[in-house]
């Protein structure tokens, strides 16, 4: 199977940029799309941002749209998550997924990914 980590988390202030990584080790497919989820303490999942690696089609989360941009290392295996103009709302655990096979079906959902990684804290001071 596929293992997801992701990096680049930590401590900013507002307005602030990071820059967040996924790499993907084991057996990788060939064709599958990528996705940035994000979760602060006491509240669900949310969906953050969405890549297909073949298509080069994105998505976003009305919230980040214009502050964050997903992109991708085909040859690296490797999907980033570029955040600017950082608020303090933004901060949560950040979680890298993946989605198998070739549909790109319906990737704001978490229920359609197969992979996650372990996550990474992003926290946004005032």
């Amino acid at each position: 199977q596929v293992q997801l980590v992701e990096s680049g988390g930590g401590l900013v202030q507002a307005g602030g940029s990071l820059r967040l990584s996924c790499a993907a080790s084991g057996r990788t497919f060939s064709s599958y799309a990528m996705g940035w989820f994000r979760q602060a303490p006491g509240k669900e999942r949310e969906f953050v941002a969405a890549i297909t690696w073949s298509g080069g089609s994105t998505y976003y989360a009305d919230s980040v749209k214009g502050r964050f941009t997903i992109s991708r290392r085909n040859a690296k295996d490797t999907v980033y998550l570029q955040m600017n103009s950082l608020k303090p709302e933004d901060t949560a655990v950040y979680y890298c997924a993946a989605q198998r096979g070739g549909s790109n079906y319906r990737l704001r959902l978490i229920s359609q990914y197969d992979y996650w990684g372990q996550g990474t804290q992003v926290t946004v001071s005032s």
